[in-house]
This record gives C-alpha cells, structure tokens and sequence, in this order.
C-alpha cells in the first residue's frame, strides 16, 4: 500500500518535525527534568499516543472527503498547504525553544496517570489536529487505493516514531535540557530546519495535482 519513498519520505520530514522545539517535547523536557526519567517517559510516551485520535480523524474526514470529490480533495489540499507555510515561516522566525518551562515539582503521580495526562494534553490540542489534516493527506496517493489504510499506515508511523523519540527525550531530559539551556540557538536551528520541511511541504501541496 506504501511505497518505499512514501514511507521513507514521510518518515524523515515526521522525524525532523517531532525534533523541532514544540510544546509537546518542551512538555517531555521539563517533566522529565522536574520529576526524573520515568515520569518524563510516561509522559512522553503518552503524548505519542494522543497522535492515534488524530490520525482516526483524519482519516475518517479525508477519506470523506475523497469520496465525496475530487475538487474538494484538492481544495483541502491547498488550504492545508497554506497552513503548513504558515507554520514553517513561523518556525523560521522562532528564537529557539525559549526559557524551558519546567512542570512543578510535587507529589509523585502514577506513571499510568502521567500516561494518561500526555494523552489528554496532546489529543485536545486543536492545533495538532489541525496539522495532522495538513500533514498527512500529502503523502497519500490516491492513485494507489485503499485511502483510508495509507492515512492508518502513516498516522501510526507518526506516533510510533513520536513515542520512540518523546521516550529518548524524557530519558535523557537532564542532558538535553542543560544543552539547550547553554546554546538557545541549537533549538533555533532545530527549528529552522522544521520550517524548511513545513516551507517544502506546503509549496508541494499547493503545486501538486
């Protein structure tokens, strides 16, 4: 259903886009900075998850979409293009990851409800769902079939790779925060090259057919 270059094209501009100093791995940072590794893992890990309600929107609403018209597909299309050079020019103006918010220190919670608060804090985000109908629609082709298992397929290729790198980060959050903290401009580059992937994949949207 994927072709290599689908799969391996997606998989590097969704690696380089999860790296890119955003709320969500700021989130994994400063848990796992504030109340140790494994919370910060839990947290991480559940932030991950929260991508599969995305992607069961997305792929419900696209698919609809498709069905219903090809124009409409297209005009999706270029909407969604639009929003990701909004995001990219964004990204290309940020100063990096800024002062690191650090989650409180208290009580230990659960790893479980740690779990679950990542879930919540990224599924009720309107804005990732916002690019999840922007992001992934670009690396389905119809032409090949089976619409809706691509969007799956791609969706869960997100959130696995998203729970693989959240973990690392909660994991190594001490080290990393400290780096970032010392040199603010490698989160500003970090987010120069996820503007560059958003800039490309926007003007891609919009030129494609």
């Amino acid at each position: 259903m994927l072709t290599e270059p689908q799969f391996f094209g997606f998989l590097l501009a969704a690696v380089l886009i999860t790296l890119a100093p955003g709320p969500d791995n700021l989130m994994v940072l400063g848990m796992g900075m504030a109340r140790g590794r494994r919370q910060g893992i839990a947290f991480g890990l559940g932030c991950a998850s929260g991508c599969l309600s995305h992607t069961t929107l997305a792929v419900l609403g696209v698919s609809a979409v498709i069905a219903a018209s090809p124009l409409a597909f297209g005009l999706l299309r270029v909407v969604g293009g639009v929003y990701l050079l909004w995001l990219g020019i964004g990204a290309w103006r940020s100063r990096g990851a800024g002062p690191l918010q650090r989650a409180p220190v208290g009580a230990q919670q659960p790893l479980l409800r740690l779990f679950a608060r990542g879930v919540l804090a990224n599924a009720v985000n309107p804005k990732v769902v916002l690019f999840f109908l922007s992001f992934l629609p670009q690396f389905v082709v119809p032409a090949h079939g089976h619409v809706a298992a691509q969007m799956g397929l791609l969706g869960l290729t997100f959130t696995l790779q998203a729970a693989l790198l959240f973990g690392l980060i909660g994991a190594f959050s001490g080290s990393i925060g400290q780096r970032l903290q010392r040199n603010p401009r490698l989160g500003q580059w970090l987010d120069r090259i996820a503007g560059t992937v958003f800039v490309g994949l926007g003007l891609k949207l919009i030129a494609s057919r």
